[in-house]
């Protein structure tokens, strides 16, 4: 029979509830851990055993999920401290930030009008990738503090970042359009 239903994604993988996450560490406990509750393995058994083990199997692979993507790491860690989040209305108001969102997404819009779409697309991606490194190395010292500040400051950056991820998978997709009008009919 499957081990029991653990209470968080880190328990799950037997890792202490912090920001920082050994991901090599966490892809071999995942891998040990599917080996062991692989709803497979319980083919044969009663159908409550079935039924428990594809539920586990679900939890292992959201709970692995979460805690190897920074940003849904981040979120969880904040819901886990009691924050919750409301995707419809939760938005930053920093107009510094607001700007550059705008500015960014303006040269989104101007790739297609460039010399080079595709160099220009490649760059913006850096920058925005350059970003997202940044606001991950911000999370991972604002969760090494233990203060009421910090905490604000990591919903900000869990904010902050959602953008720039919104604005990444735009990147990507319009990179991946004009690689296909490159390699056309």
């Amino acid at each position: 029979m499957p081990p029991e239903s653990v209470k968080t994604h880190f328990e799950l993988f037997a890792l202490p509830a912090t920001f920082m996450v050994d991901g090599e560490a966490l892809s071999a406990r995942y891998r040990e851990l599917q080996r062991t509750m692989h709803p497979d393995r319980f083919a044969s058994a009663p159908d409550r055993e079935r039924r428990l083990a594809m539920e586990q199997a679900a939890q292992l692979n959201e709970a692995f999920r979460v805690l190897r993507d920074p940003l849904a790491r981040a979120r969880y860690l904040l819901e886990l401290r009691g924050h919750r989040f409301d995707d419809e209305h939760s938005t930053t108001r920093d107009p510094e930030f607001l700007m550059e969102q705008m500015e960014l997404r303006e040269a989104l819009a101007e790739v297609r009008d460039s010399a080079d779409p595709l160099a220009r697309v490649g760059v913006l991606m850096d920058q925005i990738g350059a970003r997202l490194k940044a606001m991950t190395d911000q999370l991972g010292d604002l969760f090494g503090r233990d203060s009421a500040e910090a905490q604000r400051e990591a919903v900000q950056t869990v904010l902050r970042m959602q953008f720039f991820r919104r604005l990444e998978e735009e990147a990507r997709n319009l990179e991946a359009d004009l690689e296909d009008e490159l390699d056309g009919p």
